[in-house]
């Protein structure tokens, strides 16, 4: 493995690496909480603020807690959805809106739910965990532009049925949506780079797709300020924040990308 060390400016490029990246016909990026923290998202594990302060996440995104209290679990969504309102895509999320643009094989699979890649121009984008910007009918999953949220007591309501409505992300005891997965499997057996962006890779099924890419042939690159379980088994290291590594990555195979404003 080739690694460079923690730091804030970019690190240096391997040459092997910039070969590899140029003679890629299929490409994948999977990324997680890191590159979206840059944005100033909170991860879904940061201490709550407020009246969030007294309340686990861990209870609040399951099936049985919105069966036990809807409006408890809506309303600290749409808390959150502010949170992601005011977030902007970052000079990593544009990297990787640059790489697709000059490689039309390239897919980026997300376990974010912030929609900063769609926002940063990416098209091709796999959501394992969904989208908190979206909500939908919790009995039959249409998803919905609006709803009434005036009231105090209880959760909105679908105008079609009736049933509450809820964010469209996975819950904890959920599966991941089929066409997601299949999808990101397939992308991470056919691809010959996966870059492994601001994630440990160890929430399942998502874990797999590094292992899946590397039993099939292709190099795996880490892009971490910080070592992670999955770094003993990369093939290139690069360390430091996501916002700093891409564009310069980008910049080393196909050219200069948007700066970040």
């Amino acid at each position: 493995m080739n690694s460079t060390p923690t730091a804030s400016v970019a690190p240096a490029i391997p040459a092997a690496l910039i070969g590899r990246l140029r003679k890629a016909r299929s490409m994948a990026a999977l990324t997680g909480a890191g590159i979206s923290a840059e944005s100033g998202v909170p991860t879904f594990r940061d201490a709550q603020t407020g009246m969030w302060a007294k309340f686990d996440p861990l209870e609040l995104a399951t099936p049985d807690a919105f069966r036990r209290n809807a409006k408890l679990v809506w309303d600290w969504y749409a808390w959150r959805r502010e949170l992601v309102a005011q977030a902007r895509p970052n000079a990593g999320h544009r990297a990787l809106a640059a790489i697709e643009a000059a490689n039309p094989n390239f897919l980026v699979i997300t376990q974010n739910v912030d929609g900063l890649h769609q926002a940063a121009g990416s098209r091709n984008v796999v959501e394992l965990h969904g989208n908190i910007r979206r909500v939908k009918c919790s009995r039959d999953g249409t998803i919905v532009a609006t709803w009434d949220d005036s009231s105090p007591r209880e959760a909105p309501r679908c105008a079609q049925c009736g049933a509450f409505l809820r964010p469209d992300v996975v819950w904890f005891e959920e599966t991941l949506p089929d066409d997601a997965l299949v999808r990101a499997e397939h992308a991470a057996r056919d691809c010959d780079v996966l870059l492994v962006v601001g994630t440990a890779a160890e929430v399942y099924p998502a874990a797999m797709l590094p292992a899946y890419a590397r039993h099939h042939g292709a190099a795996i690159v880490e892009i971490n300020p910080n070592p992670t379980r999955l770094s003993d088994r990369v093939d290139y290291a690069l360390r430091g924040p996501s916002g700093i590594v891409l564009p310069a990555l980008a910049a080393a195979v196909w050219g200069d990308v948007p700066a970040s404003p």
